[in-house]
């Protein structure tokens, strides 16, 4: 029998704020273990929760963003949680009645565009972290009430390469409006996983398991694709897939049982008596709306046809929103949107890489990029002027003009002066002259890069290589 394979992601995002979720305690990371807490996020008994207003704000930019309803009136669960890294054995979430409901997000595998359903969107508070060591187990609790968005996609993918690429998608597009850091090392995007299997052709869905420990999109990948050949395995020799907690063991390679899969009334979910609920005049989620940025989908389909990039290009320059931004504010100066695309897909994001610094770190602005392309097609300097003029401006920023006027970066092409340092080249290298005589038209570059060479990267290349080939008769 033949077997299909149904996913469906629950995405957990730490916001970007600068306070926890129902208290006033920082949410930095790497402090000393049990430094960012107080009694509310300790669970002493009579502390009272407090609403994270900004919170709030991120989760409804997010559910814009994918196209989900948002919702007038929500409200805050408890929701029972026996475990250690939770003090006061509850949770505070969103159960019946959460801030965004619905949306979709569009991925691509394999040049094919699919459409993934979001079922919801919703706020809770962040549990402190575990460590367990050989004799004994500890927690630190300064990630606990760190607001925590969870993310709920339909059960739409049937790969994990599906999978996969709808945690990009949704990494991108968190990152572009700046809700989350999304390091996954840090903890910042965290992700479980259903998964089922059913016959072709069968309407119900199989019974799921859900796998833990996924600290990486590769990881979920990789746990994916042993889980649908253990369930299929199992299914195809008569066996029954139980509906259970599984865990991720990334050094062997395998998922094991953790525990009995909890349904929601396990967790006795009843509303959070300390908080009022949400309610969200219209008008103010439409100010969050008329701030939103373009969708990178959207806008790597723009870059394509509105400045005439090729895909690659247009995809490279609207990944990162700065990259983004930087890319349109110098092609809007420039007259040559090719040739800025070129200059920051390879010199701009080299640099950034080499120094791992962002944009908005290096004087570099996008005027002095339109200006120096402006310099280069004008001919008033070379690529190899150009070059030199690049790092002062990544290194110390400036007009490219007076840079290259300063530094004597101005291209030669006077023909006289030219036709000079053609001659001399001729004459200090016969043997490459004959060569080229002879059909060995390489040797015509290295008596172009003796030319250069010998103006110091001034002349002007095409001239040189024409004056040489009237010369050598080439």
């Amino acid at each position: 029998m033949t077997y299909e394979t149904t996913i469906g992601l629950e995405v957990h995002v730490q916001l970007k704020t600068q306070s926890k979720m129902f208290c006033a305690c920082p949410t930095g990371y790497g402090a000393p273990p049990n430094t960012l807490v107080c009694p509310v996020c300790l669970g002493y008994p009579g502390a009272m929760p407090v609403m994270n207003a900004e919170a709030i704000r991120l989760t409804v930019m997010t559910g814009l963003m994918i196209g989900s309803h948002i919702s007038d009136y929500s409200k805050f669960d408890r929701k029972s949680y026996f475990y250690p890294d939770m003090p006061k054995n509850y949770q505070i979430s969103q159960y019946d009645k959460p801030l965004c409901e619905g949306g979709s997000l569009v991925i691509e595998v394999d040049g094919e565009e699919k459409t993934i359903g979001i079922t919801r969107i919703h706020l809770e508070e962040d549990v402190g972290k575990s460590t367990h060591l050989a004799r004994s187990s500890g927690v630190d609790f300064n990630r606990a009430g760190h607001p925590l968005m969870e993310i709920v996609s339909e059960p739409d993918m049937t790969s994990p390469a599906e999978a996969y690429a709808f945690l990009q998608a949704l990494k991108q597009i968190l990152l572009y409006i700046g809700v989350s850091d999304c390091n996954l090392e840090e903890g910042n995007m965290r992700c479980d996983v259903n998964v089922s299997m059913r016959p072709v052709g069968q309407a119900a869905f199989g019974t799921k398991a859900e796998l833990k420990n996924l600290n990486t999109f590769k990881g979920v990948q990789a746990a994916l694709h042993y889980e649908v050949e253990r369930q299929t395995e199992l299914l195809s020799k008569g066996g029954r897939v139980v509906q259970e907690t599984r865990r991720w063991d990334t050094d062997q390679g395998i998922t094991t049982s953790m525990r009995t899969k909890e349904d929601a009334h396990d967790y006795r979910y009843f509303p959070e008596p300390d908080l009022m609920p949400v309610v969200l005049a219209r008008d103010e989620v439409e100010a969050i709306r008329a701030a939103l940025p373009e969708m990178p989908r959207d806008r790597r389909h723009r870059f394509a046809e509105q400045y005439g990039l090729p895909v690659y290009d247009a995809g490279v320059l609207s990944a990162d929103r700065a990259v983004a931004d930087f890319f349109e504010a110098a092609a809007g100066a420039s007259s040559n949107p090719k040739a800025v695309s070129n200059w920051i897909m390879t010199d701009v994001l080299r640099v950034l890489a080499e120094r791992n610094a962002t944009l908005d770190a290096l004087p570099l602005t996008p005027g002095a990029l339109a200006a120096l392309v402006g310099l280069v097609d004008a001919g008033t300097i070379n690529m190899t002027g150009a070059k030199t003029c690049f790092e002062v401006l990544v290194d110390s920023g400036g007009d490219p003009a007076r840079i290259v006027e300063s530094r004597g970066l101005a291209q030669v092409s006077d023909s006289g002066v030219i036709e000079s340092l053609v001659d001399k080249a001729i004459e200090a290298n016969a043997q490459s002259v004959a060569d080229y005589r002879n059909g060995k038209k390489a040797a015509l570059q290295f008596l172009v890069g003796q030319v250069m060479r010998e103006s110091r990267g001034k002349a002007n290349p095409p001239m040189v290589a024409q004056l040489l080939m009237d010369k050598l008769g080439g």
